[in-house]
């Protein structure tokens, strides 16, 4: 039987968080957690597989406690398995040491492995990252944006679409591939598979220690990247008036912006020679 593993994570379900001004990370806490949708995708992906070859699939996720909820999901929707990887030790981790953490998990519970699938990013980092970093960590072939699957054997085709063109690989398996949200739309999970998911579901929760993780391998102090500085960019806008008679209006419209609305729309834009004396320019500044 195929075995699958697909690498999800739960993503904040608002645009604008808190950050922590002393990590650089976010406060995923203040806000209610959903699956990332392209790890939805990947999942469909998986469940496609299991539909026509047959296969065991793993939802696997790194993070604090309430991610549990995901793999539920992910059962509801019919994985087979779920892990969770949640350590207070974990917490920070950049993309290199989230994909090492996870590929000691891997090791440790899903070593015969045959596919790992992953979403090509996710809605609050968009690296699109941890899965090549996966792939090199455990040393296996890795494709990145797929927009379909193909199996044969043991041999997985792959189609993407990069610079216009329609590629097609194969790809011998143990591999890994990121999936696109073009395609495998996520189907929604039915009432009893989410009463199975809450009553049934195998979920397994790991520690560093369980994963035997070492501290200058762990969490944010062991990552590489570092933020230096977090902001919300304040929108600024300065508001002109014009006032006078219309072709006044006009002609001290163009003279002030006439550059500007000609390298919009394409064009030399000619005004009237106008009178300044009788149209009143003042500018008024808004925060």
């Amino acid at each position: 039987m195929l075995k699958l593993i697909v690498c999800m994570k739960q993503v904040p379900m608002v645009s604008e968080l808190p950050w922590d001004s002393r990590t650089g990370t976010l406060k995923r806490e203040l806000a209610e957690g959903m699956m990332n949708p392209a790890c939805r995708h990947a999942l469909e992906a998986a469940l496609h597989l299991k539909h026509r070859c047959g296969a065991h699939i793993t939802a696997l996720t790194m993070g604090p406690p309430m991610a549990e909820e995901i793999l539920r999901e992910a059962a509801a929707m019919g994985a087979d398995r779920g892990i969770l990887l949640s350590d207070p030790r974990m917490a920070g981790a950049d993309t290199f040491v989230t994909s090492h953490t996870l590929a000691r998990a891997i090791e440790k519970e899903c070593a015969d492995f045959d596919l790992i699938l992953c979403g090509c990013y996710t809605s609050d980092s968009e690296t699109a990252q941890v899965g090549p970093q996966l792939a090199e960590e455990l040393n296996i072939p890795g494709v990145a944006y797929a927009e379909n699957l193909e199996l044969r054997g043991h041999c997985l085709r792959i189609q993407r679409e990069s610079d216009d063109f329609l590629e097609t690989l194969e790809m011998d398996l143990p591999g890994l591939v990121t999936l696109t949200t073009r395609s495998f739309s996520p189907r929604y999970p039915s009432l009893g598979g989410l009463q199975d998911a809450f009553d049934q579901a195998d979920i397994l929760c790991l520690t560093a220690d369980d994963l035997q993780l070492e501290e200058e391998k762990t969490g944010l102090k062991a990552s590489p990247t570092k933020i230096l500085k977090v902001f919300s960019p304040a929108a600024e806008k300065k508001n002109i008036v014009l006032k006078g008679a219309v072709k006044k209006v006009t002609d001290a419209l163009f003279a002030q912006f006439g550059d500007r609305l000609g390298a919009a729309m394409g064009k030399d834009m000619k005004t009237h020679d106008h009178d300044s004396g009788e149209t009143e320019i003042s500018g008024e500044e808004e925060a």
